[in-house]
């Protein structure tokens, strides 16, 4: 005698599944759908595949194209910043180097006219030492007008920033002075300037031309001989 749970039902009935029949029916349902899904995979064209493989490479490519673009242009800025600091630099050093000549320009553009006037003014010392050591009447005119001119011209010197540099009595300085000779003489230290042989100039904090110097040392046996410099 079969079981009611299997029997069915005339009208309208109703087929009642033990698990195991269940298990197999949902087997079979999977195992279906499983080979639907892998005969529609297999159903795709192959040139779908080929194209998508294609825009794919085509974008890696692009992507590739474009990073080399951009690395070329931070190179190119980079080289146009170095470009523009190294000219910012070179004009800055171009407008010092231009302001530092005007300065000279204006400060010692007349060396040369006053170094050529030195010797004058020499000149015009020597022939005033000589009028000096004479007697002769007629020679006083001379000398007058010869200071006056020595003056004058020792004037327009100063003028423009000529000055004479001290010498006689002070110590003797190698920056300043060119020594000549060595004298033993006890009215001035050792080591000092006893005499001038020739005066020393600066234009403003340029040296023109070193004084030219004897200078003093202790005195010994015979004083007032002079010991000439090497």
């Amino acid at each position: 005698m079969s079981d009611p749970k299997n029997e069915t039902e005339a009208e309208g009935g109703t087929l009642e599944l033990n698990p195991e029949l269940e298990a197999a029916l949902r087997e079979a349902t999977e195992s279906v759908d499983a080979r639907r899904a892998a005969s529609s995979e297999d159903a795709k064209p192959e040139a779908k595949h080929d194209a998508t493989e294609a825009l794919i490479h085509a974008y890696k490519a692009e992507a590739e194209k474009l990073g080399q673009e951009l690395e070329a242009a931070r190179q190119e800025a980079a080289g146009f910043k170095d470009r523009f600091v190294r000219v910012s630099a070179d004009l800055d050093n171009l407008r010092r180097r231009q302001l530092k000549e005007r300065q000279e320009a204006l400060q010692y553009g007349h060396e040369n006219l006053v170094k050529d006037l030195l010797n004058t003014v020499d000149n015009l010392d020597r022939a005033i030492d000589h009028a000096k050591g004479s007697d002769a009447k007629d020679l006083s005119a001379l000398l007058q007008g010869v200071e006056l001119a020595q003056r004058e011209l020792t004037g327009v010197l100063g003028k423009h920033g000529v000055v004479v540099i001290e010498a006689e009595g002070v110590a003797f300085d190698p920056n300043v002075h060119e020594a000549v000779a060595q004298i033993e003489e006890g009215s001035v230290p050792p080591g000092h300037v006893a005499r001038v042989y020739q005066k020393g100039y600066r234009l403003r904090d340029r040296l023109l031309r070193p004084a030219r110097v004897v200078v003093a040392m202790g005195v010994k046996a015979n004083p007032g001989s002079e010991e000439p410099v090497n």
